[in-house]
């Protein structure tokens, strides 16, 4: 546990459950561990789909870093964060009209966004449309993302640079994609980089390198033709693997990039490079308590919560793995650190037994997996680990579940409330 037990519960105690609790300092230390291994002059952003917090995104800003965003109401999240749109990236997928539209305004306004990142030929067309003869009192700038038709070592669910994905451009089209912006939109966009993205949880560095060179031999190449395309956005991906299995920090994958670039000449590498992690800034430093509402036999001991899928649904979506660990035993504190071996005695001569854990919610697939527990009862308090990221931002308010409260646990004690607990009457 990132965070002592003892101010779980009393977040528990205080703003009731399910609670999200972030770990102030354990977020702190991921920030510097990223900026360790991408330090300036990289461009460092969080993507907010990770998490979108306010209070948790300005934390990440105060480190420097900036952010990716996929919607305009990621945009928002961003500026009530305290970020300046200089500072922040409208990428993704599924960009409307009217994202697009928002970002051109700005532009025409003064305040640009840092890049618009180009998924589609389809995309920059409509783009140049949409500026039509507005001429910003500088150029619009664009990354092109390309998928890099690599083979991600990941869950086929995250593997966002497969060939066959749904995400980014071919070669051929980032080359028609750039044309069409060269042909019509002079002096009011501007070509400038490449931005990659090849999955999340990689568990090795092979597809990520692949990637990058492939980007840095097309960007080579077309800057030669575009003396402005000087922009790398290598994306992110970094995983948080359970504890006690290896998996490649952030460090490991920057290791590769200085390889990388020396089969480039010098006058084709990249004069600004780019990433942009989101799980492995917040992943660790978030926990969800819960409560137990019932323990019974069904086969094995059962333990239903009142969190589930509506809180945390990457075990139902894809299986995702979240350690769940014991506050209370029947009614008494429990510290998760104090147990034996698994089976031997636990905290107060306590027996740690398996339990098939699930969540509240009326669909068979809200599991949450088995786990080693002591004996529990109703109105005991769980811990669920490394729910910082994917979790509040793909939350749900299903079965007119109003969202859990944010809190964050600071470093000398206190607990800081970041967003209010979900109100019944908002609801519908």
């Amino acid at each position: 546990m990132t965070i002592d037990p003892a101010r779980l519960r009393q977040a528990a105690r205080r703003f009731g459950t399910p609670v999200f609790v972030t770990d102030a300092a354990e977020l702190e230390r991921a920030a510097s561990d990223v900026a360790g291994a991408f330090p300036d002059p990289w461009l460092r952003m969080f993507s907010i789909k990770a998490n979108d917090v306010a209070p948790i995104v300005t934390r990440l800003s105060s480190h420097g870093y900036g952010a990716s965003v996929v919607s305009r109401g990621e945009w928002a999240v961003a500026g009530r964060a305290g970020l300046p749109n200089e500072r922040i990236a409208l990428e993704g997928i599924g960009k409307t009209d009217a994202d697009l539209r928002a970002a051109v305004r700005a532009a025409l306004d003064g305040t640009p966004l840092r890049w618009i990142a180009i998924e589609s030929v389809d995309e920059a067309a409509r783009l140049v449309r949409i500026v039509g003869a507005g001429r910003p009192p500088r150029p619009i700038e664009l990354l092109f993302r390309l998928n890099p038709d690599v083979v991600p070592e990941t869950h086929a669910s995250l593997a966002v640079g497969a060939g066959g994905s749904k995400f980014g451009m071919t070669e051929a089209e980032l080359g028609a994609a750039i044309e069409v912006v060269g042909a019509a939109g002079a002096g009011r966009l501007s070509a400038r980089g490449i931005h990659l993205h090849v999955g999340s949880q990689l568990g090795a560095v092979d597809a990520w390198r692949d990637a990058v060179r492939r980007a840095l031999a097309l960007l080579g190449l077309l800057r030669g033709t575009y003396p402005a395309f000087d922009t790398l956005d290598v994306g992110g991906g970094f995983p948080v693997a359970p504890l006690g299995q290896p998996s490649p920090g952030p460090e490991r994958f920057a290791r590769e990039f200085p390889a990388l670039l020396e089969g480039i000449p010098e006058d084709r590498r990249p004069a600004r490079l780019a990433v942009e992690p989101g799980r492995a800034l917040v992943a660790r430093a978030g926990t969800l308590v819960a409560r137990v509402l019932h323990v019974r036999d069904r086969g094995g001991r059962q333990v239903v919560l009142d969190a589930g899928m509506t809180e945390l649904i990457r075990p139902a979506l894809y299986g995702a793995v979240h350690p769940v660990l014991a506050l209370t035993s029947l009614g008494r504190s429990f510290d998760p650190a104090e147990p034996a071996a698994p089976g031997g005695p636990g905290a107060a001569g306590r027996e740690l037994e398996p339990a098939s854990v699930e969540g509240p919610i009326c669909e068979s697939t809200d599991h949450l997996g088995v786990h080693r527990l002591p004996p529990l009862r109703r109105g005991d308090l769980v811990a669920i680990r490394d729910a910082g990221a994917y979790a509040a931002s793909l939350g749900s308010t299903y079965n007119g579940r109003p969202r859990p409260p944010q809190v964050i646990a600071e470093p000398e004690g206190s607990l800081t409330l970041a967003r209010r607990r979900g109100s019944i009457g908002a609801l519908g």
